[in-house]
Order: structure tokens, then C-alpha cells, then sequence
């Protein structure tokens, strides 16, 4: 039975912090390379990232399945622009295909609807064409595009993708 757990205690954020180190090795470095993943898991995954995130007002949470951490989520709410930005939505390699993101996608809408906001935004790396698609198949579609320099000499190359929940 799939578990999903709010990220507030010190060793919940640790947990996190070493699934993102898995799934991005694991999935992205194909995409943007090892030196880049290093370098984005440093600035926006590590333990002290997570932590300032979640005290910025992310909330995290992991997502257990058989009581081991298989995917974690992290949320933003934008009340004045009545969106839910989708941060990170990560299922580990050797959980995928068992409805395990689907299951946080549907968290996501709930929560939107529950605080009565309208979308649901994210942003995916435009080289990502497996993720791009399975979005498009929840009902995600592509509003625009982002280059965002993040330091490092990396850039984030990315689509914008936008779900509206209520109309």
C-alpha cells in the first residue's frame, strides 16, 4: 500500500535528499550530463536545499510504497496567482510504471481543489520527451518555454507545462 508522507523532520528531509541523489543519477545524467546533475542536486536537492525550500513554504513529501521511500513531491502554492507549482515530482527507476505518479498528480489536484486554486504548473527539461509525454497524457500542455541561467555555467532548458483545475 502506497504511503504518502509530509516531509518535516530532519530525517525525513535526509531521505529525500538521497532519493533525489538516486533518481537523478539514474534518469537525468543521460539528459544533461553527470557534471551538471552534481552541480543541480548540490544547489536544489542536498539537505540543506530542502530545508531552506520547505522553510521558503515548499512542502515536500515522499511518497512509500511498501514502506520504502519510491518518489517524493514538492509543491509550492502561489495563492495570488491561484497555481500550485509542481517543483519536483521524482518516482525512483525501480518503482516506475506502478501508478506511483499518477497517484501524486492526483494528491496535486486535490490539494489545488481543496484551496480552491485554478492550475497546476510545472516545468521539464525539453530533452526529457519520455516525462513531456507522460504529462500530456494527465492532461498537462505546454504554455511556453524557459532558459534560466542557475549558475555553474549550466542553464535550465525547460517547457512550461499548465493543468487548469478550475475554471
Amino acid at each position: 500500500m502506497d504511503k504518502l508522507k509530509k516531509v518535516i523532520t530532519r530525517k525525513e528531509i535526509k531521505t529525500a535528499a538521497a532519493l533525489a541523489k538516486k533518481i537523478w543519477n539514474d534518469h537525468y545524467v543521460s539528459i544533461i550530463g553527470q557534471k551538471q546533475v552534481d552541480y543541480m542536486l548540490e544547489k536544489f536537492q542536498s539537505e540543506e536545499a530542502i530545508s531552506s525550500q520547505i522553510d521558503s513554504g515548499y512542502e515536500y513529501y515522499l511518497l512509500l510504497n511498501d514502506n520504502i521511500p519510491a518518489a517524493y513531491l514538492a509543491i509550492l502554492p502561489d495563492y495570488p496567482h491561484e497555481e500550485i507549482l509542481i517543483s519536483k515530482i521524482y518516482v525512483d527507476t525501480s518503482a516506475r510504471g506502478k501508478g506511483l505518479g499518477l497517484h501524486l498528480i492526483e494528491f496535486v489536484k486535490n490539494q489545488s481543489k481543496e484551496r480552491k486554486i485554478r492550475k497546476i504548473r510545472l516545468t521539464v527539461n525539453r530533452h526529457n520527451s519520455i516525462s513531456i509525454g507522460w504529462y500530456k497524457k494527465r492532461g498537462f500542455a505546454v504554455t511556453d518555454e524557459v532558459k534560466q541561467d542557475i549558475g555553474g555555467g549550466f542553464y535550465m532548458d525547460d517547457f512550461i507545462m499548465e493543468m487548469i483545475i478550475l475554471d
